[in-house]
């Protein structure tokens, strides 16, 4: 990975777009969705650029940008067309430490921008890395056409009701409520009594959710012989919901991967000359966490039921 994905906050932060014709349009038209201050400098600009100027939008001037023009910026765009005026402005900003974005000029840029899957405040950034265009913006379309519009409206609910969540336990308890919420109870209230009914909904969901005792459980799954592509479907979703997950030496890094970020991955297998764990301390770690109401997957290369001593 080439270029780290990364969210950039631009609220009242000035950002460049060198050139004025149809290469900076199509970047104005991305970065007009931010809260950035935008300034353009290029002449001959094209009309839509002059009626963003009407609006208040952004600053225009119909001239080549100067070192003076880079005080406090916090992007640059090179975006004239022109190879050689490109060059020239990216190196006024690097003489500043601004990082850069050259369009069509993939090795000379600091940074991309992707392809973006627009719910604000959700968004989904997809990137090829330069790579393959095309195939970012299929994917584009192919997650445009899953999300649904009201997923915005659901997510500035749910950003609202957090403080009040925080009374759940953190975990398993936490992440059942607010699926249950993005997939039934918001949806299902939204569309019927709109953003009030979804409101409601929550602090319904929250009260029943509340008065649960979580119940805690352990997954034997079989890492198989390492390739992430042999794993069973329900062997990812035991992944992908795993609090703890409990794996030995031979389990391949990429199938370490396809864990949660939040999980607690713990090693237990034995190195030689180093120390080792010991079957019994294996058990008794992972009843304590299924006991705390938490999803403990015991990974093991091969059958999990042979290696993992099931019995």
């Amino acid at each position: 990975m080439k270029h780290f994905p990364i969210y950039l906050r631009l609220t009242d932060r000035r950002v460049i777009i060198s050139g004025a014709g149809k290469t900076a349009v199509a970047k104005l038209r991305l970065l007009l969705k931010t809260e950035a201050r935008l300034a353009v400098f290029g002449s001959d600009p094209d009309p839509d650029i002059l009626s963003w100027q009407r609006s208040g939008a952004l600053l225009h001037e119909a001239r080549p940008i100067l070192d003076s023009d880079l005080e406090e910026a916090t992007l640059l765009y090179c975006a004239s067309g022109n190879a050689v005026e490109d060059e020239r402005a990216a190196g006024l900003a690097h003489e500043r430490g601004i990082p850069v974005n050259i369009v069509d000029n993939l090795e000379d840029s600091d940074f991309i921008t992707p392809a973006i899957v627009d719910r604000d405040p959700v968004s989904i950034a997809i990137s090829t890395e330069g790579t393959a265009p095309v195939l970012a913006r299929s994917l584009k379309a192919a997650m445009e056409a899953q999300l649904p519009n009201s997923l915005g409206a659901l997510a500035r609910i749910a950003q609202s009701f957090r403080p009040k969540a925080k009374r759940l336990p953190s975990g398993r308890v936490r992440r059942a409520f607010w699926s249950e919420y993005f997939h039934q109870h918001g949806p299902r209230s939204l569309s019927r009594n709109g953003e009030s009914g979804a409101r409601e909904s929550l602090s319904e969901l929250l009260d029943d959710v509340a008065t649960v005792r979580p119940t805690g459980w352990v997954s034997l799954v079989g890492a198989g012989p390492g390739d992430p592509e042999l794993l069973t479907l329900r062997a990812r979703n035991r992944l992908h919901d795993a609090d703890i997950v409990v794996h030995d030496q031979l389990v391949a890094p990429e199938i370490l991967e396809l864990a949660r970020r939040e999980a607690e991955i713990i090693c237990a297998g034995k190195k030689a000359f180093g120390p080792s764990w010991h079957q019994a301390d294996i058990n008794a770690l992972m009843i304590r966490h299924a006991r705390e109401g938490q999803h403990v997957v015991r990974l093991k290369a091969g059958d999990p039921a042979v290696f993992g001593r099931l019995d």
